[in-house]
C-alpha cells in the first residue's frame, strides 16, 4: 500500500483536524469556569470599591472579595417602569445582550439620546448598601459613546441619591495619555462629593471646559477638564445627563429609598467582621460554617453563570483548584 497516496494524506489531515478540534473544545469547556470566575472577580472588585465597605489598607483575597460582594443587595431595576423587577436574576442578566433584544431593549428617542447610545436595555442591575438606619449607597451601571469606543462604568450615590460617592470606568478605549485620563485615580477622586441635580431637580453635573474654580456657583456640579480630551469629556457629560435624565434612572431613584429588603441587613463593621471570621473558619477546616460567604457559595455562583450560558438550571461543574460544586 502506498503511504503517500492522496487517500492516506487526506486521512491524516482529517484525523489531525479531528484531534485538534477535540482538544480545543475540551479546553473551552474546562477553562470556561475559570474565565467566569475571573470575570466575576473583576466585576465584584469594580463594584465593591464603590460600596464604602472596604476598610482602607485592608487587602482582601479573591474569596473574601466575592463574599463581601454577595453581602450587597443585588437587584434588577425596570428603568421604563421605575420599579424593581422580581423575575430576572441579577447574577445572570447580561445588559449588553439585552440592548439589542427586541423585548429587553428599547430605542432611545433621538431628542433624548445625549449619550449617543442608540438603544439601551430596559433593565439594569443595581447594587444597594443598607445600614441600620436605612439606605447607605446605590451603585448604578452607566455607559456612553466615547471618542473611539463605548465607555462602561459604575457610579455610586450617597443616601440622598444626588451626591456622588464614587465613580469608576472599567472599560474604555480612549486615546492613551489623553482620553484615558477618565481612569486615573486623581481625576476620579474629584467626583466624590459632587452633586448631580440642582435644587430644581435639573441635571447639572458636567466635565468642565477647564479647571473648576473653587467656590464658584457651579463648582459643586463639575470636575476638571482633561487636557487634550475635550471629546471624551463631552462624552462623559452626555453620559451623565442621559442616565440621570427622564429616560434614564431619574424616575427610579426616589422610590428605591423606601424599598428596603426584608430581614436584617448588617452594617459595614458587622460584615467586615463576618468576612474575616468566615475566612478564618474556612482556613481552619470548618467549611460548613464558612459556607455562608465562601467555598460552596462561591462555587454555586459560578455554577449559576455556567448553567445560564448553557440554557439549563443544573449540572455544571466547577473545577477551580480541583473542587466540585457543593450541594
Amino acid at each position: 500500500m502506498n503511504k503517500d497516496s492522496p487517500k492516506n494524506a487526506l486521512l491524516v489531515v482529517l484525523v489531525t483536524a479531528l484531534v485538534c478540534s477535540s482538544l480545543v473544545s475540551a479546553a473551552v469547556v474546562l477553562l470556561r469556569p475559570i474565565q467566569l470566575n475571573h470575570r466575576l472577580l473583576e466585576k465584584s472588585r469594580n463594584i465593591m470599591q464603590l460600596t464604602g465597605l472596604l476598610a482602607e489598607g485592608n487587602e482582601l483575597d479573591d474569596d473574601e472579595m466575592l463574599g463581601l460582594y454577595k453581602s450587597v443587595d443585588r437587584r434588577i431595576v425596570n428603568i421604563d417602569e421605575a420599579t424593581f423587577d422580581e423575575v430576572i436574576d441579577p447574577n445572570t442578566f447580561d445588559k449588553r445582550k439585552a440592548v439589542n433584544d427586541p423585548e429587553l431593549g428599547v430605542q432611545i428617542p433621538a431628542g433624548m439620546d445625549v449619550a449617543s447610545l442608540g438603544r439601551r436595555s430596559r433593565f439594569a442591575p443595581v447594587y444597594i448598601v443598607w445600614n441600620e438606619d436605612g439606605l447607605e449607597r446605590v451603585i448604578l451601571p452607566v455607559r456612553g459613546a466615547g471618542m473611539w469606543s463605548a465607555l462602561y462604568g459604575y457610579i455610586a450615590l450617597e443616601s440622598d441619591l444626588n451626591t456622588i460617592a464614587g465613580m469608576t470606568f472599567y472599560e474604555q478605549n480612549e486615546t492613551p495619555g489623553l482620553g484615558d485620563q477618565i481612569t486615573h485615580v486623581h481625576w476620579l477622586e474629584q467626583w466624590k462629593g459632587r452633586r448631580i441635580y440642582d435644587e430644581q431637580g435639573e441635571t447639572r453635573f458636567r466635565v468642565s471646559e477647564g479647571a473648576v474654580a473653587d467656590g464658584s456657583a457651579t463648582s459643586g456640579y463639575e470636575v476638571d477638564a482633561m487636557t487634550g480630551a475635550t471629546v471624551t469629556g463631552n462624552a462623559v457629560t452626555g453620559m451623565m445627563h442621559y442616565w440621570f435624565g427622564p429616560h434614564g434612572y431619574k424616575e427610579f431613584l426616589a422610590p428605591c429609598v423606601n424599598d428596603r429588603p426584608k430581614g436584617h441587613r448588617r452594617g459595614p463593621d458587622e460584615r467586615q467582621t463576618d468576612i474575616h471570621r468566615s475566612f478564618a473558619e474556612r482556613k481552619s477546616g470548618h467549611p460548613a460554617r464558612a459556607g455562608y460567604l465562601f467555598g460552596t457559595g462561591h462555587h454555586q455562583l459560578i455554577d449559576v453563570l455556567i448553567d445560564h450560558e448553557r440554557g439549563f438550571d443544573h449540572g455544571a461543574d466547577y473545577f477551580k483548584h480541583g473542587h466540585q460544586p457543593g450541594p
